[in-house]
């Protein structure tokens, strides 16, 4: 039996057990002139998660932000910043994003630098003292991230293809939740980002995704508290959670 993977300690002490339901919402879709200002927004209503996605152009067709927006987000948020790696080389960028205050940071398997040793990219990102996710993308099989499943502390189920927000959820992949779901230890976490709203939460959550990352569905709403809270009270019903 494999031995518990320590996380990293945070001001909020964010845990990567599966012991609740949290929703991390993206600031892809936050107004990019009140970043601060937004992820205070959420955090002061009770987020203990921020998502960064990454994207290099390369990777994925689009670019959002880096090293520098994180860096000066640090010193604003106690959240633990759950920072998604959209591009080619994770290894080579690992250091950067741990140093700019990244908590956690997921990357691909299907990345050009990650697929020839998945696990030389977990050990760079656990040297650096970040826990680490692996992401596969909606058409990739669980048999890909099979050599490093043990080892990784969460995995992130894409259930639109990486690249741009606002995308209409693929249900079909919840059937690599349910798989995942039924394999992970109770210190891995299993998140879902893609089309996560108020009218596909409860799906995911019912098939065994425990962490939701919603961009759109809270930042683009006129109260994002209350769309945030809303999808919580959504996931937490659909696993029965008291």
């Amino acid at each position: 039996m494999p031995q518990p993977i320590a996380s990293p300690t945070t001001a909020t002490e964010f845990r990567l057990a599966k012991s609740g339901i949290r929703i991390a919402p993206s600031l892809l879709a936050a107004d990019f002139a009140r970043l601060a200002e937004q992820a205070a927004l959420v955090e002061a209503a009770g987020a203990e998660v921020l998502h960064l996605d990454v994207m290099d152009g390369h990777f994925v067709p689009n670019i959002s932000f880096g090293v520098p927006v994180i860096e000066s987000l640090r010193p604003q948020s106690k959240m633990f910043f759950d920072t998604h790696l959209m591009i080619e080389e994770p290894k080579r960028y690992a250091e950067a994003f741990v140093k700019a205050g990244s908590n956690h940071i997921t990357f691909h398997v299907e990345a050009p630098e990650a697929k020839p040793d998945p696990m030389a990219v977990v050990d760079e990102i656990r040297r650096h003292g970040a826990s680490v996710g692996v992401c596969i993308n909606p058409t990739t099989p669980v048999a890909a991230i099979e050599p490093i499943l043990e080892q990784i502390n969460m995995v992130l189920v894409m259930s639109v293809w990486p690249g741009f927000g606002g995308q209409k959820f693929m249900a079909e992949v919840l059937r690599k939740v349910t798989e995942l779901g039924q394999r992970l230890r109770a210190d891995q976490r299993l998140e879902i980002d893609g089309g996560i709203d108020a009218a596909t939460i409860a799906d995911a959550a019912s098939a065994g995704a425990d962490t939701f990352v919603a961009g759109t569905a809270i930042f683009r709403k006129k109260d994002p508290v209350a769309a945030m809270c809303e999808l919580h009270q959504l996931a937490v019903a659909a696993q029965g959670i008291a």
